[in-house]
């Protein structure tokens, strides 16, 4: 009857410790190992809720962007920086079909799960349902992985699959658990067992609430870590909205790089035009520089005879009276060129006021010619011809030319006719319009007359409309004394009104904000028994797993417990 009792209080236990906490004391993180044995075993859903609580993040971070180029690109980039180790690189905007298909084998082979060449597409398949995969793909997309279509949903898989991969990755590199912590649930499930098989309820009850208490406190640990997490999630997804708000640094260089750009433009225009300049002037020096040399070569020539007539004339045996008649010769050599200088002033100046006068004279020559030429474009010749002044002739013929004497005159004759015959028909057409003016004048004069008559009607019918305004305004001002007394009515009506509508008003305002807080109250509650679902809901999913395995252990310790009894009975 003991051995009842204590085996009934036993069976009770687990029940119990589901009731006051729903999640297994386990600090060991979930590996691909245990997915492998839980797929293994043909009962996924213990791996499908762990794997659509562990993808929400991801599954909300690609819904929301996969519809511009952008964020395709983000999520390509996440994908290449995982698969360039392997030397892998899906090239966007659209990777070719045999890059898509290898990055899928890879991360296939990262999740232990290899794809086979020949029927990949059936085994990508079952491995999506077996993890649950949120996203949906068609066989048809996987056929075709390269086209346009089918591109985007093959692309968040790929994303979520990456996330999936780090986060084993991530498991790999971790170091293992403490063997107390991996073995606590053994030892209380053997220290339980053992109290069970020897009737010890008391203290299995003492070791069931020790677990419990270290259970609740544990979760209690896990919770606080997990909202500092969320937390730092907040306070990351902050910075990531504040950097994605605040203009963009590479816009601002590309700006001063095409502001940089326009002033290197500018820089070798300026650099151009001045090297042309510098060109030429190198041009204009050289010339100069022969210039300079052939006058060097003149001077020398010239020193040379001076030279050779100062010898000759050293040579010469010259008496006194040839001396003072050379000496008056040159004086009087002397006293010409400064006459002939005088003179070439003289000329020089007159040379300049011509000139001077020559262009004043071209420059009205040309303002007439333009004016002639206006005056011809304005008349309209049957030929086409504008005078032009040649600035370089020295007769009017030259300067003028002579086709106006061959092409303008006639020209000009033939629109002299043209127009003596215009105006003399239209003189003909005056007199024809002054006969119609007469007839229109006596037609006038007799719709004058007409009209004096319809004046007097009009008179009269004035009069009978002044004495209908006098009476209309006789009716308009009873009508309006009519009108004020209404008005007062109405005013007084309307005042009612409003004070009704301000007190339905007040009414109406109390009952939303009533509405309010009731509404705010629900979504409160709402949010709480959301948030203790989820809790129960990730609670049970752990839980369903431990007992399991800690079944499958126990089952296997009591056959070796059975075979041992068994041995020492034999």
């Amino acid at each position: 009857m003991q051995r009842g009792r204590g085996r009934g209080r036993h069976a009770k236990a687990p029940s119990s410790s589901a009731a006051v906490d729903r999640t297994p004391m386990t600090d060991q993180p979930l590996h691909p190992r245990n997915l492998e044995h839980a797929f293994s075993r043909g009962d996924p859903g213990a791996f499908s809720a762990c794997s659509s609580i562990a993808t929400a993040p991801s599954h909300a971070a690609t819904t929301t962007g996969l519809s511009d180029r952008a964020s395709q690109a983000a999520l390509l980039r996440a994908v290449n920086a995982y698969l360039a180790p392997a030397a892998l690189h899906l090239r966007p905007p659209l990777p070719p079909a045999k890059d898509i298909v290898a990055a899928f084998h890879h991360l296939a082979a990262r999740l232990r799960c290899p794809l086979k060449p020949a029927a990949w597409e059936d085994d990508l398949l079952a491995l999506l349902r077996a993890l649950a995969c949120p996203y949906k793909v068609t066989r048809s997309a996987l056929k075709a992985p390269g086209t346009p279509h089918s591109w985007p949903p093959l692309l968040s898989i790929l994303y979520w699959l990456t996330l999936l991969c780090r986060f084993t990755d991530g498991l790999h590199a971790s170091p293992p658990a403490p063997a107390s912590a991996s073995n606590e649930f053994m030892t209380y499930l053997t220290q339980g067992y053992c109290m069970y098989l020897n009737c010890q309820d008391d203290a299995l009850a003492s070791l069931d609430d020790d677990y419990h208490s270290k259970a609740r406190a544990q979760v209690a640990a896990s919770a606080v870590a997990i909202q500092d997490l969320e937390k730092e999630v907040q306070e990351c997804e902050a910075k990531r909205r504040k950097q994605m708000s605040a203009p963009s640094r590479l816009k601002a260089l590309q700006e001063k790089k095409d502001a940089f750009t326009a002033d290197v433009q500018k820089f070798k225009a300026v650099v151009k035009t001045w090297s042309t300049k510098i060109k030429d002037k190198e041009d204009a020096l050289v010339e100069k520089e022969k210039e300079l040399k052939a006058k060097v070569m003149n001077s020398q020539q010239m020193m040379a005879e001076n030279e050779e007539l100062v010898k000759q004339v050293d040579s010469q045996v010259v008496s006194v009276r040839d001396v003072d008649r050379m000496t008056r010769e040159l004086q009087a050599v002397e006293h010409d060129i400064a006459k002939l200088e005088k003179a070439n002033a003289v000329l020089e100046e007159r040379g300049w006021e011509l000139e001077a006068a020559l262009v004043s004279k071209l420059e009205e020559i040309e303002g007439l010619a333009e004016l002639c030429n206006q005056s011809l474009r304005k008349l309209k010749p049957n030929i086409d011809f504008q005078y032009e002044v040649n600035a370089k002739g020295s007769s009017p013929a030259e300067i003028l030319g002579t086709t106006y004497k061959t092409n303008l005159k006639p020209a000009l004759k033939a629109l002299a006719n043209e127009t003596k015959r215009l105006i003399k028909s239209k003189h003909d057409e005056s007199i024809d319009l002054q006969k119609q003016l007469q007839g229109i004048v006596k037609i006038l004069e007799e719709k004058r007359s007409h009209v004096s008559a319809l004046q007097a009607k009009d008179n009269e019918m004035t009069a009978q409309l002044d004495s209908l305004d006098r009476e209309i305004q006789s009716h308009v001002s009873r009508c309006a004394d009519d009108a004020r007394k209404w008005k007062e009515e109405l005013e007084k009506k309307e005042h009612h009104m409003s004070t009704a509508e301000k007190e339905a008003e007040e009414v109406l305002k109390n009952s939303e904000e009533d509405l309010q807080a009731t509404l705010r109250e629900t979504d409160k509650e709402t949010q709480a028994c959301a948030r203790e679902l989820l809790q129960l809901m990730e609670g049970i999913t752990k839980f369903k797993e431990l007992v399991v395995q800690t079944s499958d252990e126990m089952n296997k310790d009591l056959y070796e417990c059975a075979e041992d009894m068994a041995a020492s009975w034999s």
